[in-house]
């Protein structure tokens, strides 16, 4: 068939699959545009507020907190190598192919997969929107203990404005007889004292941290009461969330103006102040120099791709949604592209910024960077604390470090939480959408995340929260469904149908590389990881030391297995409920 009339069959198609009809989310065709009727589907009123919408949602935590530790242990400079074959072989290619299907569709993360494969439509239950409610339970569970970490932010930040940054000395009612100020004019002689009677010191920001903020229990079995002010601080960053999405995309599209820029700012004048600190340069020394040597370690290549599936915040469904609200015309791969090199940019940069400022620690304690080098909750509330109570002016510096801490999760937080809801919304929307009803849908998502959390802010509660983020939506699961998006778009739908449909959309077809990237290399790459991450697991433990019983690591599977189990098992209840041969 001549291209010409294959677009024509594929618009002809396109306007059929999107015609509204009772109780399905209508999209948006190309013909309404032109003729300049009203979208049938709420749009973003500019370009840059999908930009910064999506900058938003991508760019978080783990660019700051994560990305440079794993560069640091993984063999610095060498890492970047399965680092970018990650990224050019999934990162990008997945992280396009949600926006464009998003787009193409007008639909969200869900009742996208049933559009975009008609061959399976008049079920209500499709194979392909398994994939989509896989989608959703990962980011409903990560939406859930993500905020935590906020949290624990607030409430970092309250305490700043004080006389003297509380986590600083000893002399506080948290404070043991173990506690020792960390200074480069320790006492020696106390040290050795103590390592000949086997007494462990700990300095006064770890104690504010495990004996104050978290007020730790001895597991996961003892629990203990809810810490009202923590609580008291989650409640406030679930508030906030709301009131960020509240009306969907017209006030998503106005917060991530600050939400979404002021953490760049933040982050630039923590880099110039790190630079300029005394063993700075050791510190990025440590972050770069390439081992190549750590190449042979699987668990290297396990970590690059996991860290690339996260910091890209695909397989959750929030792209699908953001891509949604886009007009059918618009030039998704070019912003697609930009956008990743914004991310991967800001993760390099935020290694130089953090690296800096350990390196400086580590000369001001006369230790090795490897003593203080540290990953996730590690960095953001012991390390990075401890190391602004030794620069001048602590208390500026402390509250820059959290106000980019708060904004870089906050809108990472809210932007999930919409494509969260536009998920669930789109699967009702005759329903969801009158009235009041999608404001009142939201607040009780917020309020039934809100009281799970709960057990999150209880004495016993970074037991529970390691156990979510160790396996609720581990890189196990965002494997798991990248694996089976690729197959349903390139091998069911058709990859050369996709490739039609994104040359109705932009004008002009995609570089062939996203063409053989779902078609083979993301496929292959997510299966290779997804095995060595099966045959490496390690049970997960608390600080190395603490081991979690039986049951607990159980409970961590079941939660798991609750995003996995949703592809294959609609899969057979599809094949059960279908009359005629198996094949078929």
């Amino acid at each position: 068939m001549p291209q010409k009339e294959k677009l024509q069959c594929l618009k002809d198609f396109h306007k059929d699959t999107l015609k509204p009809s009772p109780g399905k989310s209508p999209g948006t065709r190309p013909e309404d545009e032109a003729e300049g009727k009203h979208p049938q589907r709420e749009k973003w009123a500019s370009k840059l507020d999908f930009v910064l919408s999506v900058a938003g949602g991508f760019i978080g935590l783990g660019n700051v907190w994560r990305f440079p530790y794993l560069c640091y242990k993984n063999g610095g400079g060498a890492f970047l190598i399965p680092y970018f074959i990650f990224l050019f072989g999934g990162g990008l290619p997945v992280f396009f192919l949600e926006v464009a299907l998003g787009q193409f569709t007008s639909e969200g993360g869900i009742t996208c997969w049933e559009k975009l494969c008609p061959i399976f439509t008049g079920r209500e239950e499709t194979p392909s929107k398994s994939i989509g409610y896989a989608s959703i339970v990962i980011v409903s569970l990560l939406n859930i203990y993500y905020i935590v970490i906020l949290a624990w932010g607030v409430y970092y930040l309250f305490q700043c404005f004080q006389p003297e940054l509380p986590w600083a000395k000893c002399n506080h009612s948290w404070n043991s007889a173990r506690c020792i100020e960390d200074t480069s004019r320790m006492n020696k002689s106390l040290m050795l004292a103590a390592n000949a009677s086997n007494l462990t010191l700990v300095s006064p920001v770890t104690e504010f941290w495990e004996n104050n903020v978290l007020a730790i229990s001895t597991g996961i079995h003892d629990l203990g009461p809810v810490k009202w002010d923590l609580a008291l601080c989650l409640l406030i960053v679930w508030v906030i969330c709301f009131f960020c999405i509240w009306k969907g995309v017209k006030s998503t599209g106005k917060v991530v103006y600050i939400t979404a820029t002021f953490p760049f700012i933040m982050l630039i004048v923590l880099l110039i102040r790190g630079v300029t600190l005394p063993g700075a340069a050791e510190g990025i020394k440590f972050y770069l120099y390439p081992d190549l040597n750590r190449l042979k370690d699987p668990e290297v290549w396990i970590d690059a791709g996991t860290q690339i599936f996260f910091s890209y915040a695909i397989c959750l469904g929030a792209m699908t949604s953001l891509g949604s609200y886009n007009k059918y015309k618009y030039n998704c791969y070019r912003d697609c592209m930009l956008l990743g090199i914004l991310n991967s940019g800001t993760s390099f940069v935020s290694g130089f910024a953090i690296f800096s400022v350990l390196g400086f620690m580590a000369q001001e304690q006369g230790v090795d960077i490897a003593d203080v080098a540290e990953s996730g909750p590690g960095l953001a509330f012991i390390a990075y604390p401890k190391a602004v109570t030794m620069m001048p002016f602590p208390t500026v510096w402390a509250v820059l470090f959290f106000i980019m801490l708060l904004l870089l999760g906050l809108d990472s937080q809210f932007v999930e939480v919409e494509g969260q809801i536009t998920s669930l919304v789109d699967l009702y929307p005759s329903f969801l959408r009158k009235g009041y009803r999608r404001e009142v849908f939201i607040a009780i998502i917020c309020c039934l995340s809100y009281l799970i959390g709960l057990t999150m802010v209880t004495k016993g509660g970074m037991y529970v929260f390691q156990l979510f983020d160790y396996y609720a939506a581990s890189g196990v699961c965002l494997l798991w469904v990248a694996f089976f998006e690729c197959i349903a778009v390139a091998w069911v739908y058709g990859v050369d149908n996709f490739y039609d449909a994104l040359e109705d959309m932009l004008g002009y077809r995609p570089s062939p590389w996203m063409k053989w990237s779902w078609t083979v290399i993301t496929p292959l790459l997510c299966v290779g990881c997804f095995i060595f991450s099966l045959v490496k697991y390690k049970p997960l433990t608390y600080n190395k030391v603490y081991e979690y019983p039986d049951w607990a690591v159980a409970l961590g599977w079941t939660l798991a297995l609750a995003s996995m189990i949703c592809i294959p098992m609609v899969v057979v209840i599809k094949i059960i409920r279908s009359d005629g041969p198996l094949i078929e």
